[in-house]
C-alpha cells in the first residue's frame, strides 16, 4: 500500500465509517481530496436512497396492558414515524390527561438512535454522520433523563445537530439556546426574574465555549481582576459571569402550559418561547462588557452568545477538541493553534467548521496520527456492518450492546457527554461487549441481518476458500499461526478444506475474529 492509498484509508476511518465493497473503486479514483470536497458540503437532509431505508424500516414496541389506565397491551413492528415530526407535533405524548406508557413516549428517543445506526452505516455523506456524533457529545442532552427531551430528540438531532453540525458555531449555539431539548436538560425553561437557574450558564461557559482551562475563579473573585477585564477582553471567565449571563438568559422557555402571571397561561406545544414578564431586564454585565437596561426581546441573552462567540479562548477550546476528537490525544500544538486561527479568523462564515475540518483533515498531524483513535462502539459496529455488505436492520438488542460497549447513545449521565478518552473504551468489560458486539453481529444474535461471508470476500476480490483473507481484509497481515488459530475458533478443522455446507457460518464466526485485531479495534 503506498501512502496516498494509506493516507486515503486514515482519512475514510476516521472522517467516516470505513469503506464499502461497492464504493471502493470510485474511492481510489477520488483520492483524499475529492472525497473530502464531496463530504464537507452535503445536501440539507438525508439522500433519497437513506429517506427511501428510513420511511421502510420498523421498530419493534412491546409492553404491557395497563386495565386501571385503560391502556391495552402493544406488541407489534411500527414504522420510524416520529423523525420527520416536529417536537409540536409529538408534544401530545405528554399529554397528562392521556394514560400512555411509558414506552410510547419514548419512542421518539428510540427512533432517532436507529436512523443514528442506519445512516452511519448508508449515508454516502459519512463525514456528517462522524460530526452529528461530535457536537451530539459536545452539545449532550440525556434524552433517557426525562420524557420531554425524549420526545423533543427529532428535532434535536434533526434541525440543531445535524442541520448546524459542519456549519458556523454562533447559528448552531443560539439554535441549541432555543431547543426544547437544552432547554429542559439544563433547566433554563424554568428560569426567570428573582431565580435566574445557572445551569445552562455554567455549561455555555464551562463545556460549550470558553472550556474549563479558561475559567479563572480560582485565581480572580472579581471581575475587575481578571486580565484584560479593564480593556473590555478578560482572558477567561469567572463565577460572576456565570450568575450574570444566568440572568441573561431569564425568560427563554418552553410553551408547556404553565401559568405566565395569575391570568395568562403558556399553549402547551413544547416549542420555545420568550416571556418578558419573567426576564430579568436591569443591567448586566458579563465578561467585562455592560449590558443596557430593559433592551430588546431577547437581546440580553444574544449578545452573551455573540460575546463567547467572539473571544479567543472559544476558538482555542473547539480548535482543541476537534483537534482531539479527529487527530488524537496527542495532537501537536502546532495544529491546535492553526485550527484556533482559522475558527476565530472566519467566525461568521457560514460553512465556518467545515473549514477547521478541512484544514485538520489536511495536515501533516493529521496525516501522521495512525493508531491513535480507538473506535467508539457505534463506528466499531457501523464499519463491520459496512465491510460485511449484509442487509441491515436496527433493533434495540444492538442498542444495548452498542451501550454495554460504552456508547450508549443520547444518554451520557452527565452534560460532559461521552468522554473523548481512549480509556473509556479499554477497559476489561468494555473490551469484553466491544468483542461481543462483533461476535453478534457475525452470528445474528439480534436481529441485525444474516451475514454471506463468501459474498463479500468475492465483493473484496478476495479468495473465498481461505481465512487469512479475513485478517488482510480488516487491516492485519496475516501469519500462518494466527490463521490457524482462528481457523480453529471459527469451526473449521485444521488442515481441512473450508467449504462445505457449515463453510458460510464458520466464515462468519472468522470475519468477527478477524475484525477483534488491534488493526481494525484503531484507526
Amino acid at each position: 500500500m503506498d501512502n496516498d492509498q494509506a493516507h486515503l484509508l486514515l482519512t475514510i476511518n476516521r472522517l467516516g465509517y470505513g469503506p464499502r465493497a461497492e464504493d471502493y473503486k470510485e474511492l481510489a479514483v477520488l483520492g483524499t481530496n475529492g472525497w473530502l470536497d464531496g463530504q464537507l458540503s452535503p445536501p440539507e437532509g438525508d439522500e433519497p436512497s437513506v429517506a427511501d431505508r428510513l420511511s421502510k424500516t420498523q421498530l419493534h414496541i412491546k409492553y404491557d396492558a395497563s386495565p386501571k389506565d385503560n391502556v391495552l397491551a402493544m406488541d407489534q413492528m411500527r414504522p420510524l414515524t416520529s423523525l420527520m415530526k416536529s417536537t409540536e407535533d409529538l408534544w401530545p405524548l405528554l399529554d397528562g390527561q392521556k394514560k400512555l406508557n411509558g414506552q410510547e413516549k419514548g419512542r421518539p428517543r428510540q427512533e432517532v438512535i436507529a436512523a443514528t445506526l442506519l445512516r452511519s452505516i448508508y449515508s454516502h455523506y459519512q463525514l456528517r454522520e462522524v460530526m452529528a456524533q461530535f457536537w451530539h457529545d459536545h452539545f449532550h442532552v440525556n434524552a433517557f433523563s426525562d420524557d420531554h427531551i425524549a420526545v423533543a430528540l427529532p428535532t434535536y438531532d434533526r434541525d440543531v445537530i445535524r442541520k448546524n453540525c459542519l456549519g458556523n458555531f454562533r447559528d448552531m449555539l443560539e439554535s441549541v439556546a432555543t431547543s426544547t431539548a437544552m432547554l429542559y436538560y439544563l433547566s433554563n425553561h424554568s428560569s426567570r426574574a428573582g431565580a435566574a437557574n445557572e445551569n445552562y450558564a455554567r455549561e455555555l461557559f464551562e463545556l460549550h465555549s470558553f472550556g474549563r482551562e479558561n475559567y479563572l475563579n480560582d485565581r480572580y473573585d472579581r471581575w475587575r481582576e481578571v486580565p484584560g477585564a479593564l480593556q473590555g477582553e478578560p482572558q477567561g471567565y469567572i463565577d460572576q459571569d456565570v450568575y450574570e449571563a444566568a440572568r441573561a438568559f431569564t425568560g427563554w422557555t418552553v410553551e408547556d402550559g404553565g401559568k405566565i402571571d395569575g391570568g395568562r397561561s403558556l399553549p402547551s406545544t413544547g416549542k420555545f418561547t420568550y416571556v418578558e414578564n419573567w426576564h430579568d431586564g436591569y443591567q448586566k454585565r458579563v465578561l467585562a462588557n455592560e449590558f443596557d437596561p430593559f433592551d430588546k426581546p431577547m437581546a440580553d441573552g444574544r449578545k452573551v452568545l455573540d460575546l463567547i462567540t467572539n473571544h479567543p479562548a472559544t476558538a482555542q477550546h473547539m480548535a482543541k477538541k476537534l483537534c482531539l476528537r479527529l487527530i488524537g490525544p496527542d495532537a501537536p500544538d502546532t495544529i491546535v493553534k492553526k485550527s484556533a486561527d482559522l475558527w476565530h479568523d472566519q467566525v461568521r462564515a457560514p460553512n465556518q467548521i467545515s473549514q477547521v475540518v478541512r484544514l485538520i483533515a489536511a495536515s501533516q498531524e493529521f496525516a501522521q496520527s495512525r493508531g491513535k483513535k480507538v473506535k467508539r462502539p457505534l463506528a466499531l459496529m457501523a464499519s463491520y456492518v459496512r465491510i460485511m455488505g449484509f442487509e441491515f436492520t436496527p433493533t434495540e438488542g444492538l442498542f444495548n450492546q452498542i451501550g454495554n460497549a460504552g456508547q450508549r447513545l443520547f444518554a451520557a449521565p452527565t452534560p460532559v457527554g461521552i468522554p473523548d478518552d481512549n480509556s473509556v473504551f479499554l477497559g476489561t468489560n468494555a473490551m469484553r461487549n466491544r468483542w461481543q458486539l462483533l461476535a453478534g453481529l457475525s452470528q445474528n444474535s439480534w436481529n441485525n441481518g444474516v451475514l454471506q461471508p463468501t459474498t463479500t470476500l468475492s465483493q473484496w476480490g478476495r479468495k473465498t476458500d481461505n481465512v487469512g483473507e479475513w485478517l488482510a481484509l480488516f487491516g492485519n497481515n496475516p501469519d500462518e499461526k494466527t490463521v490457524e488459530g482462528i481457523s480453529i475458533a471459527a469451526g473449521f478443522v485444521p488442515f481441512a478444506s473450508e467449504g462445505g455446507s457449515d463453510a458460510e457460518r464458520h466464515h462468519a464466526i472468522a470475519s468477527a475474529i478477524s475484525a477483534m485485531n488491534p488493526d481494525f479495534q484503531v484507526v
